[in-house]
């Protein structure tokens, strides 16, 4: 939930690719708690920086958040305790380096005006319905990071003054031509390459598997045979549908709500058209505009001799839409054509056809074959859509009141009975007998906002009611935890066939990389490669020039060839294995540099990237400066 919230608000800011990346993760690093706490006795700080306390709580809130999101990644696993420990460091060092950028921003003047917090919070699309603020979408995205109004604040605060400094770090740098170009050249590299892949299945003959090896690999790779951790869920979820379905509707309700939001049912005149176009390539000089033109005037000839519209529109039209249809556009208004076509078509009378009529496209032959004038739908032509949308707008008032009283109701007691909580807001009961880590489960679905509030451990440790979590705009569930069950090894029965195809993908990849590596002693005492390849049952393409990205090699291939020494007038010879099995014999002839062009600098899609990545580097040092000045202190019974 905490990282889905952060996800949308990063895409929001410029810097926030610069300084996730050195930050972390926000809302999941500080939780519901803020970024510092300095209320508390000095026996309770988990981190000191400059003297300024960071409580054991909130470090320990933060690390909970940071052990759910790793533990989903390895399937529910249990980590090793150097795991911990180097994730535990990670987040400490993460809380060291935004406690102290924002110390420096504050001492350093920057400042976030209660104008600026306000606009950043308007247009926070995590806060959005529709495209527009929505105060209860904001107030239950907040209750369900736990955090309140005053706290989502602060925290914009902070990290807009984060941004302005950061901002000012970054914008202070820049690359001269020479730079750009010595950067453009090593990145826009390429190397001729000829490379030979030795795939798995040329040695799994001599793969030997017994049950002892089997047996062996399956005691030493336990966390890939483990059941995915699960909870048996009983849920209970608010939906706009079946509260629209209970609303009461009466004539008087639909007329007013009619005469209210008539013109929601009103409609534009709209007219029937058929059109031939005679295409003019963009930028057509004016002999092709003339050319053009007069084979549009031969076309209105053709039809005023009698000829039939749609045979003409199949036989000279441009526009593929249309012409298969006899050049028929359907109905539509004004607003629908470019503003040329649409003041000729609706300055014409029914079966008129037009002279030639230019648009950006070209020259268009219209006829109007019929008008619909503008006119405003009955309450009975409009009843079925008008009853539908006053229940629905109906239903989400009801279901904003309930939302809102569902959520004072748990945050009064949280630990009450879900059955009855659902009886008193109309809420729909059920039961998701294994709700996974991983993947969730029907009919909730699988919504990351979801599987982490579940599996939070306080709501399954607890007997807590969790939520509510918004699965749409017009859906939120609440849930309990009734049996919670860890991830455990599969029995060896069950997952037999799969030990096997590792086995046979491991062992067989490392007799390829073996005969790889052979292969490359023997290219380097001057065998030539296609008496190599040929010896290994195998066969190469030419030698071809690739660049760092190509999409068309493995990744290792092309990471192997990049990370070999530079041909210079002699062949650089390696072995590679592959991830997907077997391995790869590579011989790098040659080299070339990438050429930018003359003037580089000028170049903004060239320089940006280089730029940005200069720009990241410059904060990267600023903040190991900070960190190098910094005095700092860890409780060392923090996560104890």
């Amino acid at each position: 939930m905490l990282q889905a919230i952060n996800d949308k608000l990063k895409r929001t800011r410029w810097l926030g690719a610069v300084l996730l990346g050195l930050l972390g993760v926000i809302f999941a690093l500080w939780g519901a708690y803020g970024v510092v706490n300095i209320s508390f006795s000095a026996v309770d700080y988990g981190l000191k920086v400059n003297d300024e306390r960071i409580s054991a709580e909130t470090l320990n809130r933060a690390w909970q958040e940071r052990l759910a999101q790793y533990q989903q990644s390895l399937n529910g696993a249990e980590m090793t305790e150097a795991q911990k420990s180097q994730l535990q460091k990670e987040l400490i060092d993460e809380y060291v380096r935004r406690t102290l950028l924002r110390q420096r921003a504050e001492q350093a003047g920057y400042r976030a005006t209660d104008a600026q917090v306000r606009q950043a919070v308007l247009s926070e699309p995590a806060f959005q319905l529709d495209g527009k603020y929505d105060p209860r979408v904001a107030r239950n995205m907040l209750a369900q990071l736990g955090m309140t109004e005053d706290g989502f604040l602060a925290e914009r605060r902070q990290t807009l003054q984060i941004g302005q400094l950061g901002e000012a770090v970054q914008l202070s740098d820049f690359l001269t031509p020479a730079e750009v170009a010595r950067i453009y050249a090593l990145e826009n590299e390429q190397r001729e390459l000829r490379f030979a892949l030795l795939p798995p299945d040329h040695f799994q003959a001599a793969v030997k598997i017994d049950d002892a090896k089997i047996k062996s690999w399956y005691d030493g790779h336990l966390n890939d045979y483990m059941s995915p951790e699960s909870v048996r869920l009983q849920y209970a979820q608010l939906q706009l549908e079946p509260i629209a379905s209970q609303v009461t509707v009466t004539p008087e309700n639909l007329q007013a709500y009619y005469d209210k939001n008539q013109s929601r049912y009103s409609e534009a005149e709209k007219r029937h058209a058929h059109h031939i176009l005679i295409a003019l390539p963009a930028g057509a000089d004016a002999n092709a505009d003339a050319a053009a033109l007069a084979k549009a005037q031969m076309v209105v000839a053709e039809l005023k001799s009698g000829k039939d519209f749609a045979e003409l529109s199949k036989k000279y039209s441009a526009d593929p839409g249309s012409a298969t249809r006899g050049g028929d556009l359907g109905w539509a208004d004004k607003g629908t054509y470019v503003a040329s076509f649409a003041d000729a078509l609706f300055g014409m009378q029914p079966g008129q056809i037009s002279d030639p009529v230019k648009t950006q496209y070209g020259y268009h032959i219209i006829r109007l074959d019929e008008i619909r004038p503008a006119h405003v739908r009955t309450l009975a032509d409009a009843h079925a859509q008008i009853e539908a949308e006053y229940r629905h707008d109906q239903a989400g008032e009801i279901f904003g009141d309930r939302e809102e009283q569902l959520q004072q109701k748990l945050e009064s007691n949280a630990g009450g009975d879900l059955e009855a909580l659902a009886k008193q807001f109309g809420l729909q009961t059920g039961e998701i007998k294994e709700f996974t880590r991983t993947s969730g489960g029907a009919p909730l679905g699988s919504k990351q906002d979801l599987i982490r509030a579940v599996f939070n451990d306080d709501v399954m440790s607890s007997g807590k009611i969790g939520g509510p979590v918004a699965l749409a705009d017009d859906q939120l569930v609440v849930f309990k935890v009734l049996e919670h069950h860890a991830p455990a090894p599969l029995p060896l029965a069950d997952v037999r066939d799969q030990v096997i195809a590792a086995i046979r993908k491991s062992e067989s990849t490392l007799a390829a990389k073996a005969a790889a590596d052979d292969a490359v002693k023997r290219l380097q005492a001057g065998t030539g490669f296609d008496e190599v390849v040929k010896s290994l049952g195998v066969s190469a393409a030419p030698a071809a020039y690739i660049g760092r990205s190509d999409p068309q090699l493995p990744a290792q291939v092309r990471q192997a060839t990049f990370a070999a020494p530079r041909p210079d007038g002699k062949a650089v010879y390696t072995a590679v294995a592959l991830d997907n099995g077997g391995a790869a014999v590579l011989a790098i002839t040659a080299s070339k540099p990438g050429t930018p062009g003359a003037n580089p600098q000028n170049d903004e899609q060239l320089i940006n990237p280089y730029l940005r990545r200069d720009r990241e580097g410059d904060m990267q040092a600023y903040v190991l400066e900070l960190q190098r000045r910094a005095t700092v202190k860890t409780n060392p019974a923090v996560f104890q």
